[in-house]
C-alpha cells in the first residue's frame, strides 16, 4: 500500500503523528512529513488508514501500491 500526504490541505492537528509515528511526522511548522510513503505490513496498512479516517483536514489516502497520480490529492 502507499500513503499519499497532501501538505497543501494539512492543517497540523498532528492526529496522524499520534496514530502511527512510524509513519508519520511533522515539520517545523507542523505539517504533515511521511516518513515513508509505502506500507508493507498489514499493522502499518491499518494504521495508515486510521491516521486517514482521523485527519480533520482529509490530507491523508492510502491507497494500492500501482496507483499513478492520477487522482491524488494535490495533483
Amino acid at each position: 500500500m502507499r500513503v499519499i500526504a497532501d501538505s497543501d490541505r494539512c492543517i497540523g492537528a498532528g492526529q496522524c503523528v499520534l496514530t502511527a509515528p512510524g509513519l508519520f511526522d511533522q515539520d517545523e511548522d507542523g505539517l504533515v512529513v511521511l516518513l515513508t510513503d509505502t506500507v508493507a505490513t498489514e499493522a502499518d496498512t491499518k494504521l495508515a488508514e486510521e491516521a486517514a479516517h482521523l485527519c480533520p483536514a482529509a490530507a491523508l489516502r492510502v491507497t494500492p501500491a500501482t496507483d499513478d497520480a492520477e487522482g491524488q490529492p494535490g495533483a
